[in-house]
This record gives structure tokens, C-alpha cells and sequence, in this order.
């Protein structure tokens, strides 16, 4: 499955945020990459900064642009306020799930569990990162995949009580989603209301 594989500080100091986690490069170099980055810029027009958020958005979850655009489609169709959905829809995928309830330290590393079948939904082996988690669904470690140390070092020392929708179950090392969460739950630093005016253009 395509995913984004180029250099990721680059793209992390382009925003001004660690958006793929701790940075040592983005932290030692907090300006734009390239010849003028640390120069000031022009102003960027309203567009680019409507463009600049959806490709915040993209890189943060680590979608590409037709998943993107389907996921934005589907919340049009979708009952509520359309950024607030988008970012809700963004929030389900079972690769952000699995980073969320602490399972792996970055997205990236979440993907790569789902992918190689070391989670299970409602019991089940799932390895489609794209997934929708629903309320109520349970989303643990596989059985044989609890003593990974790339698990057990995620989940050491790890605040479960960060995020209110979801519940962690240390003993069955399994989260349930309890609700949909709402936009003041979800840290996330975008302005998804640019993505909208960006895509009703």
C-alpha cells in the first residue's frame, strides 16, 4: 500500500511542528528547509494557506491525496459540521487507534503493527490500517505479538487517561473505543476549517 517515504524533518520544520513525533533535526533547525529558509518570506496567500493545512492534515496521518479526498467526500455526506467529521474520520482509522491507545510509539509504527498482523479488532486479525474503529469496538494486541518489544516499550509508562474516548484494558492489552470524539479531544494543531474552504472551491 503507497505511503509517504521521503525525508520526514524536512517536512516537519516546512510546518513548524513535530508533526511525526520528536525531531532532534526540526528542534536544532526550527525554520524552513531549503537555501532561504531562515530568511523571512513573503506573505502566503490565502490559498496556500488553505493548501497548507489539508497537507498538514495528510502528512499528521499519514493518508495520501485520494484517501484524503474520499475521506472529505464521505464526511460531506456525513451528518454534522464537515471539518470536525474529516478530522473524527481521520481519528478512526485503526493505524491512528493503535497509536492513540499507546500501542506504538509513532503513526508510522502503528501502520507497520496492523500491517504485519499483530492487532486484532473484536477479537479478530486485522491488518487494513485504513479501517473505521466504530464505538464499541476493541482493539488489542494479538496474543502471540504482547511480548514485541517495540509494544512493551510503547506501552511503558504510557498515560492511557489521555484521550476520553477511548478505555485501556492493561491486563487484555486492548483499548475500546467508547465515542466519537469530539474536536476539543482531538490535540491535533489544524485548522480544518481552510481544508474545507479549500476542497468547496
Amino acid at each position: 500500500m503507497a505511503r509517504y517515504t521521503g525525508p520526514k524533518s524536512k517536512i516537519a520544520r516546512k510546518f513548524g511542528e513535530p508533526i511525526f513525533g520528536e525531531d532532534k533535526v526540526q528542534a536544532r533547525r526550527n525554520f524552513p528547509p531549503g537555501q532561504h529558509g531562515a530568511n523571512k518570506r513573503r506573505k502566503t496567500s490565502e490559498y496556500g494557506m488553505q493548501l497548507r493545512e489539508k497537507q498538514k492534515a495528510k502528512y499528521t496521518y499519514g493518508v495520501l491525496e485520494k484517501q484524503f479526498r474520499n475521506l472529505f467526500e464521505k464526511a460531506s455526506r456525513t451528518k454534522g459540521v464537515k471539518g470536525e467529521v474529516l478530522l473524527q474520520l481521520l481519528e478512526a482509522r485503526l493505524d491512528n487507534t493503535v497509536y492513540r491507545l499507546g500501542i506504538a510509539p509513532t503513526r508510522a509504527a502503528a501502520r507497520q503493527l496492523v500491517l504485519h498482523r499483530h492487532i486484532v479488532v473484536n477479537g479478530e486479525v486485522l491488518n487494513i490500517a485504513s479501517y473505521s474503529v466504530k464505538p464499541g469496538d476493541v482493539v488489542g494486541v494479538r496474543e502471540k505479538s504482547k511480548s514485541l518489544e517495540v509494544i512493551v516499550d510503547a506501552l511503558s509508562g504510557f498515560n492511557h487517561s489521555k484521550y476520553p474516548w477511548l478505555e485501556w484494558d492493561e491486563t487484555a492489552k486492548a483499548g475500546k473505543m467508547l465515542h466519537i470524539p469530539a474536536r476539543e479531544d482531538i490535540p491535533e494543531n489544524i485548522k480544518e476549517q481552510l481544508i474545507v474552504e479549500l476542497y468547496s472551491k
